[in-house]
């Protein structure tokens, strides 16, 4: 069974929460995962920053950061993903896409390397782009917030 649940910053409260999980299932089928316990974590900046500080041991800010919690050689996905949404919004603005896209992207973005997809390599950055596009293409993000 796969199961999401989001946990939204009262701030962000317009996010249409059954589409994203919609998005997130449409990732996991297409990844042959049947199984799955993922948590959304849509927040602010000061929440990203900090984890980015205490796990990564950079201080800078980021729009995601995903947590796989259990092995990646398990059929069953275990994970977290933590967004910052005023993080995502200046991504929109920066890029010129609508919020609603940009945030479909982070959420897509998030849950690939929950899946072990990476993007340290130009290989590894042209793969995940690919997904990223693949599904943004074929997900209905224009209602998610």
């Amino acid at each position: 069974m796969i199961n999401i649940s989001l946990e939204i910053n009262p701030k962000f409260q317009n996010i249409d929460i059954d589409r994203v999980k919609d998005l997130i299932k449409k990732i996991l089928i297409s990844e042959r995962i049947h199984e799955s316990e993922i948590l959304i974590i849509l927040t602010d900046d000061d929440t990203l920053s900090k984890l980015k500080r205490d796990f990564f041991n950079k201080d800078h800010y980021t729009d995601v950061i995903a947590f796989r919690l259990n092995e990646y050689e398990e059929t069953e996905v275990e994970g977290e993903v933590y967004i910052s949404i005023p993080q995502v919004q200046r991504n929109a603005k920066k890029f010129n896409e609508p919020f609603a896209k940009e945030l479909a992207r982070v959420i897509i973005h998030g849950n690939l390397h929950l899946l072990d997809y990476k993007d340290q390599t130009p290989d590894e950055k042209e793969v995940m782009t690919e997904k990223e596009e693949y599904f943004l293409e074929s997900s209905d993000w224009i209602g998610i917030v």
